[in-house]
């Protein structure tokens, strides 16, 4: 991202951010949500610095999810015509919700025995949800806001996922939606929001969103395995309803333990954080499938839904900044879905690995700390209390051996609690890599058995390829406590994500909660030096740095030899030369930067060759700058770039040439306090540079830090005015001894 801010800039414009360039904010007011009446109860809504609202919208659903009363626009019981069997399936679901069903044709006065009304406008009593079985659903939206029906749905097709023109039509519903005060789900939706849910299932359940229907049959399925599912939000193209709507709402619903999402692309991203935002408050795990990775996953999301992927790194930061727990295959998003919906929280973080193989344990042992578990060696008093049941020449420490024969009998539930007993330990994993009973029908018996006497998580990877075994389908499935996984991936995945979610949470504090409402005193200066339309010099990108108190080198910018000589002696020899222009972008590639002068000739010498290569390259000086020659330190890279989805973003890296070579950088998207921005460099593969190598002292870490919070109050109260901004190099000194930004480009737009 950050190697190449120099490259194309994004060009989508974004209905957030409503102050142009030059004008001041409008002060910080209370905004209402979309719809009448604001929010879930009609609150009115803060607003940051550049005017966004700072809490989710939490829709009011329920007559969505519950109607008391629905009309289905275009019934049909016809044999062999699509909508009769999707009357069908709406009329059994209207049963089983108690919702009284309404057909609207205009050429039937009854469908499947009921009455028929010939038109919306002929309804018997006023709707809460409208099914739209027509192929234009823009004229009957016009009707049902005349009939103030609260929600519809829209099957049709052929809108935003079709292209250009297809995107007009969707624009020109969503418009219509938003004069009516109506809710839309759609359109190129289907029905998956009126599935049967089983009711016979106890516990937390799962909600589901999905852009693609046919891809939460997975998640859907579990039920067949015991897991309890609530809802089913299928979101289609999103002319108005969108994944954050269903996420807010769904994080409200006292019986949802986790939230399952397939995104293909967001609508919003601020939307998506805010609703993101306020799940994590509320403790709601959510853990989402999102396509886009690859320019080729990108390329089948846009046709299909017609919205952007957005750039992957900075939606991989996004999500991972606000708890959102990304996983890669839909087996993976139920599996963690599942246990981030059924488990406890945890009482400790320590992992402990038991098997009735040696090998078996080692393996997975392994891979789990690979993937950042913690493994903690068992205490010598646990160890002996163990081998009171194992023998002596096993490995009891962590991975636990059995060597197998324990577990047929009394020893194997010794064994089991006691490991739980472990105030060390949170989490106990059995991985039984293929049936072998019946020492593999009673291991899972006691693991279950020891699931129902402790709070700790037990989770088992049965590793049959089969699945039929009474041990797996009955015993390991017919079990709430017990988290029954197929492969050693997907557990370690799932238990990741669980004691990563809880620890997120405990110390969770919305980023939006210190959101900056009002300008700083450093926003008026900043003002007076952009340039709408323009790159700015190099010495205009650092009297914006300075006016929000970042530092830069001393330094004047000269337009004659002889001052640039009198300059050299004010700043100090050595000194740094460069020629200074607007539209100058790679200096030292055509030869603008001379390094290292001592002398007044060096310094005359130099001034004569800048201005000679800029005039032979045709590019228009305001000067060139004498600078003070600052060494000793580690170079990075912090700036700001324009996200199509989420506007402003933060990015710190590893800089100088390195920035291009390695693309070692981390992202974030404002706002966002210390303790991200401390993360932020904890994620860098060079992050070791920091710290000191070969001999070298540590740097000032709290001085690049100070950085990236300054640079990030300059994102958020510039907004999209500022194009992008790149500090590269920003040279950190050692400790004690701050930050110096040696070169800048920035970009208005």
């Amino acid at each position: 991202m950050l190697g190449s801010t120099h490259g194309t800039l994004t060009t989508n414009p974004r209905p957030a951010r409503v102050v142009a360039c030059g004008e001041r904010p409008a002060p910080a007011v209370h905004g209402t949500a979309h719809g009448p009446g604001g929010g879930a109860e009609g609150t009115p809504l803060d607003l940051d610095v550049s005017g966004r609202p700072l809490h989710a919208d939490v829709p009011d659903l329920d007559r969505f999810f519950r109607p008391e009363s629905v009309a289905v626009v275009g019934a049909s019981d016809a044999e062999g015509r699509p909508n009769t069997g999707i009357t069908r399936q709406l009329i059994a679901w209207a049963e089983r919700v108690g919702a009284r069903i309404h057909p609207v044709h205009p050429t039937r006065e009854t469908v499947f025995g009921r009455p028929c009304a010939p038109s919306v406008a002929d309804l018997p009593e006023e709707v809460d949800l409208a099914v739209l079985l027509v192929g234009d659903p823009l004229p009957v939206v016009e009707q049902l806001a005349e009939a103030k029906v609260k929600f519809a749905v829209a099957f049709a097709s052929g809108f935003a996922e079709t292209g250009e023109e297809g995107a007009q039509a969707q624009a020109r519903l969503a418009a219509a939606v938003e004069r009516s005060g109506i809710r839309l789900l759609g359109p190129n939706t289907n029905l998956n929001a009126f599935e049967k849910f089983r009711d016979d299932l106890e516990g937390p359940a799962i909600a589901l969103i999905t852009q693609s229907g046919h891809q939460g049959r997975p998640v859907y399925t579990l039920q067949e395995l015991g897991v309890r599912l609530s809802h089913w939000a299928p979101t289609g193209n999103e002319a108005d309803l969108e994944t954050s709507d269903f996420l807010s709402y769904f994080a409200d619903q006292q019986d949802v333990g986790a939230i399952a999402c397939y995104v293909e692309g967001l609508k919003d991203g601020r939307s998506f954080l805010l609703a993101a935002d306020h799940a994590a408050k509320r403790g709601v795990p959510v853990v989402a499938v999102k396509v886009g990775r690859t320019e080729t996953g990108a390329r089948m999301a846009a046709s299909h839904t017609g919205k952007l992927t957005g750039a992957d790194t900075v939606v991989d930061a996004a999500m991972r900044q606000f708890g959102v727990i990304r996983v890669d295959g839909l087996d993976e998003l139920q599996d963690t879905a599942t246990l981030l919906a059924r488990a406890r929280k945890p009482q400790a973080d320590g992992v402990v690995v038991y098997s009735i193989s040696g090998g078996t344990g080692a393996h997975f042992s392994d891979l789990a700390t690979e993937a950042g578990l913690r493994l903690p060696t068992l205490s010598q008093a646990k160890q002996d209390e163990l081998h009171q049941w194992i023998p002596e020449y096993l490995n009891v420490a962590n991975p636990v051996d059995n060597g197998g024969h324990p577990v047929g009998d009394w020893r194997g539930p010794k064994i089991i609690d006691a490991i739980l007993d472990d105030p060390d330990v949170g989490v106990l994993i059995c991985p039984i890599t293929g049936p072998f009973p019946p020492m593999s029908d009673k291991l899972a018996q006691d693991l279950v058995d020891a699931a129902e006497r402790t709070d700790k998580l037990v989770c088992v990877v049965w590793g049959s390829p089969v699945g039929t075994e009474a041990a797996y389908r009955e015993t390991l499935l017919g079990s709430s406590r017990v988290a029954t996984f197929r492969t050693f991936a997907n557990c370690i995945t799932a238990v990741r994500a669980y004691l990563d979610h809880h620890r997120f949470t405990a110390d969770y504090r919305s980023p939006f909660t210190d959101a900056p409402r009002t300008p700083s005193p450093s926003y008026r200066k900043a003002q007076s030096l952009m340039r709408p339309g323009q790159q700015l010099s190099e010495h205009a990108a650092k009297q914006l740095l300075r006016a929000y108190g970042i530092r830069v080198p001393r330094e004047q910018l000269v337009t004659s030899a002889a001052a640039a000589v009198r300059a050299a002696g004010q700043v100090g020899y050595p000194v740094v030369m460069k020629a200074s222009g607007a539209r100058i972008a790679h200096k030292t590639e055509l030869g603008l930067v001379k390094v290292g002068l001592t002398s007044a000739s060096q310094v005359r010498d130099a001034y004569r060759e800048l201005t000679d290569i800029a005039r032979y390259e045709g590019i228009d000086l305001d000067g060139v700058l004498v600078c003070q020659m600052v060494e000793r330190g580690v170079e990075m890279v912090v700036g700001v770039t324009q996200d199509e989805l989420f506007g402003p973003t933060v990015t710190v890296g590893l800089g100088g040439v390195l920035v291009e070579v390695l693309n070692d950088a981390a992202v974030r998207v404002p706002p966002f306090g210390e303790d991200q921005a401390r993360a932020m460099l904890s994620e860098l593969r060079g992050r070791a540079l920091l710290e000191g190598v070969r001999g070298g002292p540590p740097v000032d870490v709290d001085a690049l830090v100070e950085v990236v919070l300054r640079v990030q109050r300059m994102a958020l109260e510039l907004g999209d005015d500022l194009s992008e901004l790149d500090i590269n190099p920003l040279m950190v000194l050692p400790r004690g001894q701050g930050a110096v930004a040696l070169d800048a480009l920035a970009v208005c737009r």
